[in-house]
């Protein structure tokens, strides 16, 4: 159960480790961005706005009157002995138009940038919290190498679904990240707390981590 109250602490820490997957020793976090309350609304509020400016809203369906056809009306209003008919493109019929479908349509919402701040400080928190931060002194990787990549994750039991945090682009951590199921690879200037939350283990550059307490933690 998550508990809200003050900041615990104005440093907390994380594992470093290096390439092979072992321990070097202890990494210090900034306790404003990774050591405060976690605020689950705030993430909330983000993540479904998050969710909904990804929507294209280009989504369409024709209306009786944009249905090509169904000028004429279909026989005359009465003695048939059938109900009353006024076009062959009700939505009533085969081939006619659709009543209250959806329409081309703007779903962006918009989040204020202090709720954004304190949900992404929430979300690394969290993270903190359940010993899912690792600090990577540097990735020793010259070309791809899905099965080094594979080999690392393996000793840090981080195998399901990691990010990867970097302060620069990297091509052959992208490249050998790219084959891994669930993986994913982030600039630091692209975190985001949806990521971060549909991701188990988040796997970061100590630059990267620098970078987010200079801009999160002020």
């Amino acid at each position: 159960e998550i508990q809200l109250g003050d900041w615990s602490s104005d440093v907390c820490s994380s594992d470093l480790v290096n390439f092979n997957g072992d321990v070097i020793g202890d990494f210090e976090l900034s306790g404003a961005v990774f050591d405060v309350p976690v605020h689950v609304s705030a993430m909330h509020q983000v993540v479904v706005a998050h969710l909904a400016n990804t929507r294209v809203g280009t989504h369409d369906t024709k209306d009786r009157g944009e249905v090509r056809g169904g000028g004429r009306k279909p026989w005359r209003q009465k003695h048939t002995g059938r109900a009353r008919a006024g076009s062959s493109r009700s939505p009533l019929w085969v081939g006619g138009g659709v009543a209250h479908g959806p329409h081309p349509r703007d779903y962006h919402q918009k989040v204020n940038k202090k709720v954004r701040r304190l949900a992404l400080r929430s979300a690394l928190s969290l993270k903190v919290q359940e010993d899912n931060v690792v600090v990577v002194d540097k990735f020793e990787l010259d070309a791809p190498k899905t099965k080094k990549m594979l080999a690392f994750l393996d000793k840090l039991d981080g195998a399901r679904k990691p990010l990867f945090l970097l302060h620069e682009s990297d091509l052959p951590v992208a490249k050998s990240v790219g084959n891994i199921p669930g993986a994913h690879v982030l600039h630091v200037d692209s975190v985001n707390v949806y990521d971060l939350l549909n991701h188990v283990k988040v796997i970061a550059t100590s630059q990267a981590i620098r970078k987010l307490e200079e801009v999160y933690g002020a």
